[in-house]
């Protein structure tokens, strides 16, 4: 699949914009000539000179505008004639008296990056941007509108996100061309899932470069924000009531709050993964009696024993502990490659946990159906926060006595897996599906095991939601349960890049993943087009 370009909704005028030349007009107290001799034998005067008449100053002519060029394009943009907007020294970002509670933040930040002023109980007068809360329900959740009319600009949207998203367009539109064009913009996102899956477990990111990475997604539009912070390798998050686990170096708590609450500021939702019943080896180090092991006594990677008690009260502790640390509205509960399910003959190998099944489920009951209910008891106890819940494809298994809750989003990154499905799978049972493809999305630091670094071509020219496994896209019927997608960092081989070149490394890939999110339409640039707009932004 080949696709290229973005649309955007405007007509290309080729007039040039007139210029306003001064005509030459005669001076208001004209000079007053002698009075014309008569002619011989005439009574009348001669002919008086012809007086000049002053010429009237054209008005200025625009060319009909194009659409404001930002990454992501802009879905809609409705053309008129008009000098645009640009900073001057004496504009201001104004927010209404009733929205200040809500916008101001918005307003300020913006007010900083284009160096304007700020107020918050001024009515907007030309040279200024206004920012405005439109009636709930107005438009689709986070769009917004923006028009540049008479000198001014705008930002009106039904919620917070789509104002800040506003504000979004107008800073890329000034730092691409200068200047904000003449017309209205009316934007929303094609998905409300659009983001970056970070594991901070296998190689730390300090706080400060979490937020830059924080702030550049802002930028695009993007709203969430994926930390795996638990794995084999270490436990990168400070814990009061297990200590035991932590790894050096890790964030604090206060670092957490400051992530957090930069990222709430930018709209944008951190999602924490607490990695179970598998890559846990960190927790297994302290905590050596709850590891798996086989029939033979030896021990399994990573992975918890789900038969012992034990395991689960641990597990469950931490999650309560970090529960009130992340006030965002999702949690990402694991749930893959469990290594107890990827052997020829699980009930064989592993004969405590198949008596467990069978206890809680009946005769029949398999070693996956005590991984479903695991996954179903740790689910149950993040569900009275209200956030929402999400596990990797490889977690959700067909055939058992039990099935995983309806409510956990199937969050798939691969069919290479023993064990995982093929997407059509997951849809055709109404579950909603996030996508993180393995073969376009995963960033895994040093390419082992075939991987290779993602590229933003790739993603802008082959990709789109509806890819979920290899490069063959699901039907287009389905395209409202998948809700959106992850660029995925993945720290396997840590030491193969430093922070900067990571960062640096999937500027792109993130830049055409928030093009594929935020517009389902194929592109309208081309490539070469996109990346020399991304370098210049």
């Amino acid at each position: 699949m080949h696709v290229r370009g973005h649309v955007i909704a405007t007509a290309a005028v080729a007039a040039l914009v007139g210029l306003a030349v001064p005509g030459c007009t005669a001076a208001s107290d004209e000079a007053r000539a002698p009075a014309a001799p008569t002619t011989p034998g005439s009574s009348a005067p001669a002919t008086p000179p012809a007086v000049a008449q002053p010429t009237p100053s054209p008005s200025p002519t625009y060319a009909l505008s194009t659409a404001p060029r930002t990454i992501p394009a802009v879905r809609e943009h409705v053309p008129a004639r008009g000098p645009g907007w640009k900073p001057a020294p004496d504009a201001r970002v104004v927010v209404a008296q009733a929205d200040k509670a809500a916008l101001s933040d918005e307003a300020e930040l913006l007010a900083g990056e284009l160096r304007l002023g700020f107020s918050d109980s001024a009515a907007p007068r030309p040279g200024d941007v206004e920012l405005a809360l439109g009636a709930k329900g107005s438009g689709p959740a986070e769009s917004y509108s923006l028009t540049v009319k008479d000198g001014r600009v705008k930002i009106t949207g039904p919620d917070e996100a789509g104002v800040f998203y506003g504000t979004r367009t107008l800073k890329q539109a000034v730092r691409s061309a200068g200047s904000a064009p003449e017309g209205t913009v009316r934007d929303a996102p094609a998905k409300p899932q659009r983001g970056l899956n970070l594991d901070i477990a296998r190689k730390h990111f300090s706080a400060d470069w979490i937020e830059d990475r924080l702030r550049e997604m802002g930028d695009l539009k993007l709203n969430q924000l994926g930390l795996h912070f638990s794995d084999d390798q270490a436990f990168r998050i400070e814990s009061t009531s297990h200590p035991e686990i932590v790894s050096t170096p890790h964030l604090t708590k206060a670092e957490v709050r400051r992530i957090t609450a930069l990222a709430a500021s930018l709209h944008i939702t951190v999602v924490p993964e607490i990695d179970s019943p598998g890559h846990l080896g960190a927790v297994l180090r302290a905590h050596p009696g709850l590891q798996l092991r086989d029939v033979q006594g030896r021990a399994v990677k990573g992975a918890v024993d789900i038969s012992n008690p034990a395991a689960a009260k641990l597990v469950d502790e931490l999650l309560r502990e970090y529960l009130p640390l992340f006030p965002g509205g999702a949690w990402h509960l694991g749930a893959d490659e469990y290594q107890a399910l990827v052997v020829r003959d699980p009930q064989a190998s592993f004969p405590q946990l198949a008596r467990a099944a069978q206890q809680r489920y009946g005769p029949s009951a398999r070693v996956q159906d005590l991984a479903t209910g695991w996954l179903d008891d740790r689910a149950d106890v993040v569900r009275p926060s209200g956030k929402a819940l999400k596990a990797w494809n490889d977690g959700f298994f067909s055939g058992g006595v039990t099935s995983a809750a309806k409510d956990i989003q199937a969050e798939y990154w691969t069919g290479k897996e023993i064990g995982a499905r093929p997407p059509l799978e997951y849809l055709r049972e109404g579950r909603k599906v996030v996508n993180l493809n393995d073969e376009y999305l995963y960033y895994v630091l040093g390419e082992p095991n075939q991987f290779t670094y993602p590229t933003g071509r790739r993603i802008y020219e082959e990709w789109t939601p509806l890819v979920l496994r290899g490069s063959t896209p699901v039907p287009a019927q389905y395209g409202k349960q998948i809700l959106g997608a992850r660029l995925a960092v993945w720290s396997d081989l840590s030491g193969a890049q430093t922070p900067a070149q990571v960062a640096a490394g999937i500027q792109l890939p993130l830049a055409a993943l928030s093009q594929k999110v935020w517009d389902s339409r194929p592109p309208q640039q081309p490539w070469t087009g996109f990346k020399a707009l991304a370098d210049r932004l």
